[in-house]
């Protein structure tokens, strides 16, 4: 018990939280993320062959027509088929098979998850993430991901956690900073789930996405390979902070950049 609770405290300490903002973030604007996706470093070599395996299933009636009811087929697969629980932080191929068969992962796992389902099924895809600005300690953030769907020629957002999609008044599915923008304009944004019997409470969207207070970001130049080698031969015997805070000492490491809001906000 007292093992697990140091764990947690080095996990998710604010200061720690915070540091590695202070490290990671950079003010961008949305020309700069435009050509930004999680593709663009992560082949599908890349992906532990346990994602193939378990596409395989996935997909065992055939593939979708669509990019569209491909995305809403993996999510609703892994949503019949995972377990949430603690946060991961372990090699992209454990966190899978953890989320399967174990007892575990959040929503920065599930995201992360998606990523490689979709580099490996051609989906363009980017993972983002929420947090409050100045920072507030009750609200950890919340992850989710973004893909391009071909049919539509548009970016959307997707929520794989919740199975949830963003629309304006008329219906059309909206990209991140297309939510941003009419939210923070004083239009009315709606959202949805697509997974049967999932509701999702107007305290929960508002908490992780449209209090006045939440700033998104976007995670780039994630590299699965990199950062599978890092933990598979150094989890066991250090902090993941320490492992995260190697890779960024050698150069390797993620960035959030922030296209709408001045990261500074966080730490007023």
């Amino acid at each position: 018990m007292v093992f697990k609770k140091l764990h947690w405290t080095l996990k998710r300490h604010p200061f720690l939280y915070v540091t590695r903002f202070r490290l990671l973030s950079k003010n961008a604007n949305e020309a700069v993320i435009d050509s930004c996706s999680y593709n663009a470093l992560n082949g599908k070599a890349d992906i532990p062959d346990l994602y193939t395996r378990i596409n395989s299933e996935i997909f065992k009636t055939g593939m979708p027509e669509t990019d569209l009811a491909l995305i809403k087929q993996l999510v609703l697969w892994l949503s019949e088929h995972t377990t949430v629980g603690p946060g991961l932080s372990e090699p992209s191929d454990k966190a899978l098979e953890t989320l399967l068969y174990g007892a575990g992962g959040v929503c920065s796992d599930m995201a992360q998850v998606f990523n490689n389902f979709c580099v490996i099924n051609d989906i363009q895809v980017r993972e983002w993430g929420t947090t409050s600005a100045p920072f507030n300690r009750a609200n950890g953030g919340h992850s989710f991901n973004e893909v391009y769907i071909r049919e539509l020629d548009k970016w959307l957002l997707v929520d794989p956690s919740w199975g949830v999609f963003f629309f304006n008044n008329k219906g059309v599915p909206l990209s991140v900073i297309e939510v941003y923008d009419l939210s923070r304009s004083g239009q009315a944004v709606a959202y949805d789930s697509f997974l049967p019997d999932q509701h999702i409470s107007s305290r929960q969207v508002t908490k992780n996405y449209l209090s006045p207070d939440i700033v998104p970001f976007l995670i780039c130049d994630y590299r699965n390979k990199t950062y599978d080698r890092y933990l598979k031969f150094t989890r066991p015997y250090m902090p993941v902070f320490m492992i995260h805070f190697m890779v960024y000492l050698f150069g390797k490491s993620y960035h959030y950049k922030f296209p709408i809001d001045d990261y500074k906000k966080i730490f007023v």
